[in-house]
């Protein structure tokens, strides 16, 4: 019996291990702050520990924690928590890595970006992290968010306009012609 808690264990941390690089760039695009991100993925990874076992066996672990990770970003957001995308004494905050295949890393001003996307609602918000920056599937999104596909698609179809009305960032940006 202990042999199988021991293994159940080192699977989570197998993938604790593998995803947290992903997991954290999520959360800190959804909350816009290095700490708060950290909090989510931290309480995301609590629950999920708890039932790791069905997690576990999931065909899409991944898919499940991202899931919980919205659904618990949501639940914070209905209690009025303030949100920033660019805090005003951000010195001595641990910078996110970006990826090497991620596009929106080649962007001459990300600092930018990041505040358009802090300008936007939060379920446009959601919707255009993981349809552009999780490179996730208009239906993958959908599961994720817990909604419609067309849901997704009207959500970051807006999100996507609103960024592209905002001066200046149209030219540091390109948006990979998503439709």
């Amino acid at each position: 019996m202990g042999d199988g808690k021991q293994t159940r264990n080192e699977e989570f941390q197998s993938f604790v291990v593998g995803r947290w690089p992903r997991l954290m760039r999520t959360a800190f695009l959804l909350t816009g702050e290095q700490h708060a991100a950290e909090d989510l993925v931290q309480s995301t990874l609590e629950q999920v520990y708890a039932a790791w076992r069905r997690v576990g066996a999931a065909d899409d672990p991944e898919a499940y924690v991202r899931r919980v990770m919205i659904n618990a970003h949501a639940r914070r957001h209905r209690r009025r928590l303030r949100e920033f995308l660019a805090p005003k004494d951000d010195s001595g905050l641990v910078r996110e890595v970006a990826d090497t295949g991620d596009r929106i890393a080649q962007a001459d001003d990300r600092s930018a970006l990041l505040e358009a996307l802090a300008q936007l609602p939060p379920r446009q918000r959601e919707a255009v992290v993981l349809r552009y920056w999780e490179d996730l599937t208009e239906t993958q999104a959908a599961e994720a968010m817990g909604c419609s596909v067309g849901t997704v698609k009207s959500n970051a179809a807006k999100g996507i306009a609103k960024l592209r009305a905002i001066p200046g960032l149209a030219d540091t940006v390109t948006y990979g012609g998503r439709k």
